[in-house]
């Protein structure tokens, strides 16, 4: 997921992007470790859309704060 895929989400869908993208890691992680992954990008995919889920997040927090 890019970032602005990620800003157009509503926060209940954010959420719920959140909790997919978690369990897809460690799906991923766990299929690793048993050896039966084979696309190895997949994991830092998974990472970076995490990591771009909890920006906006972030951001949204953030602009909440200074509005209050």
């Amino acid at each position: 997921m890019d970032i602005d895929k990620a800003r157009a989400l509503s926060d209940s869908e954010l959420e719920d992007a959140l909790k997919d993208a978690k369990q897809d890691l460690w799906q991923a992680r766990f299929a690793l470790s048993t050896r039966q992954l084979k696309d190895y990008s997949s994991i830092s995919q998974t990472r970076r859309s995490i990591a771009r889920i909890l920006t906006v997040q972030r951001e949204r927090a953030t602009e909440r704060a200074r509005s209050a």
